[in-house]
């Protein structure tokens, strides 16, 4: 489909989705994000739904400015996946076993390495510019400096909620090795003291909305936010790339025999901050669970625990600022699937699939989400897709 203008707004929203079908209060949160005076555009993907902040599944541009509550307390949250040499051939009949490996050797939840990980002990895992990186974060916001030491600690590991490590195969029986995660705590803690110093200047007292608080270009505020946003957006990244040199390992080890190789990672963002122009303009454009889709740009997108997920190409549609979706989108909140669901439920709804069926997860049902086929559909001038994969293995946070 193409895009959609929501009318009366006071500058322009493209919506990949059915407005019919999008909640009155994520609506609401589009017009109010569309007030700021700073707003160049928005552009609205078929995942839409209301979140904390700002409404998941939008793509919000700034002329010298930011809100930090747009972008979300999971700073630089993403995906990453490779492909493997590996084929359905190559698997045993039983997968518990690796599903254990991987628990082992990534931590979930609020688990976290008992040492920090050492990536120049990690296989293939590049590590040029990683004292620079640590070392910039001495500049970071002194209210959370004494996080240093569990931030540390908590690189390499998985988190909770919808993060995920899954083993995969596509339609031509090639296995994939993906995974979601983001920022940690760190990335939380810096995001809440950047959300609290914004509510406080002047120019943010009368906004229709308090989450929509801004740091505006050339000030003192908005270069320290700067600073930590950019530098949390690395520390998801080199998180994502050190989960993956760890699960590709124990891939290597698990399937010895067979020798695994492994295709260059694909990794993306999908809560971040990229500065972009369009149209001679330099924006500051905010994906709030959205990924970049620059032309041939490769990009994630996954559905649920038990549906599947595709790998997908960008078509650099400018007028979603070079966006696409990040997901399948909920459409229910956890705690509604928690009383609607149970965890015979859940065990049907992922039948084939090696994972925790548990009550700790039935939030993450995959009836909780949207159907990512129609999702997919929605956005067919925005990416094409590269393959579509089936998880046969799912840890989740």
């Amino acid at each position: 489909m193409t895009y959609t203008e929501v009318p009366g707004a006071r500058v322009p929203i493209r919506m990949w989705a059915d407005p019919a079908t999008v909640e009155p209060v994520a609506m609401q949160q589009l017009r109010n994000v569309s007030t700021l005076p700073w707003i160049e555009g928005l552009a609205v993907m078929p995942d839409v739904h209301f979140g904390k902040g700002a409404t998941v599944g939008s793509v919000i541009a700034m002329r010298g400015a930011v809100c930090p509550a747009a972008v979300g307390v999971d700073i630089g949250c993403g995906m990453s996946a490779v492909k493997t040499s590996l084929t359905a051939n190559d698997l045993p009949g039983d997968l518990s076993r690796l599903r254990s490996k991987i628990e082992e050797a990534i931590p979930v939840g609020f688990a976290m390495h008992d040492d920090p990980v050492d990536p120049r002990r990690l296989h293939g895992l590049p590590t040029a510019g990683w004292d620079d990186f640590w070392g910039r974060f001495d500049g970071v916001a002194e209210a959370v400096k004494f996080r240093q030491s569990r931030a540390l600690k908590q690189m390499g590991s998985l988190g909770s909620g919808n993060h995920f490590v899954e083993f995969c195969l596509d339609e031509t029986g090639s296995v994939w090795l993906m995974l979601h995660s983001g920022s940690r705590n760190i990335g939380k803690e810096l995001a809440e003291y950047h959300i609290g110093e914004a509510r406080k200047l002047s120019h943010n007292q009368n906004l229709v909305d308090r989450d929509l608080a801004v740091f505006i270009a050339d000030t003192p505020q908005m270069a320290a936010y700067r600073h930590d946003l950019f530098w949390a957006q690395e520390y998801a990244r080199h998180n994502r790339e050190i989960m993956m040199a760890l699960f590709q390992d124990v891939v290597r080890k698990e399937f010895k025999k067979a020798k695994p190789m492994f295709e260059p990672v694909i990794s993306c963002h999908h809560n971040y901050v990229a500065e972009e122009t369009y149209e001679g303009v330099d924006l500051l454009v905010t994906r709030k669970g959205a990924i970049r889709a620059g032309g041939g740009e490769f990009g994630i997108i996954p559905g649920s625990m038990g549906t599947g997920s595709y790998i997908v190409r960008g078509l650099g549609n400018e007028a979603s600022y070079n966006s696409a979706s990040h997901g399948a989108g909920r459409r229910m909140s956890r705690n509604k699937a928690k009383k609607l669901f149970t965890e015979r439920d859940l065990a049907e709804q992922t039948r084939g699939v090696e994972c925790r069926k548990d009550r700790g997860v039935v939030d993450e049902i995959p009836a909780a989400y949207k159907p990512i086929e129609q999702v997919m559909d929605q956005q067919r001038d925005l990416v094409e897709v590269v393959a579509k994969l089936k998880q046969i293995v799912c840890v989740k946070g």
